[in-house]
């Protein structure tokens, strides 16, 4: 039987808990998911923009 996986907003939180919900749902260190959004940000990408998305939209746990 396979169980379902959802992108929630995580525990394991800093600010929002968006960081964490997307390396569980990915299976990888919060770090690296956290040094990725802020790379992202500080290079004129969207990196702020989806996290402020995500953490209005994405469910708590």
């Amino acid at each position: 039987m396979e169980t379902s996986r959802r992108l929630t907003k995580s525990n394991d939180r800093m600010i929002a808990g968006v960081c964490g919900g997307v390396a569980e749902y990915f299976n990888v260190d919060p770090t690296l998911v956290r040094l990725l959004f802020v790379l992202f940000a500080l290079a004129g990408g969207p990196g702020l923009l989806v996290y402020i998305v995500l953490a209005l939209v994405m469910p708590n746990y």
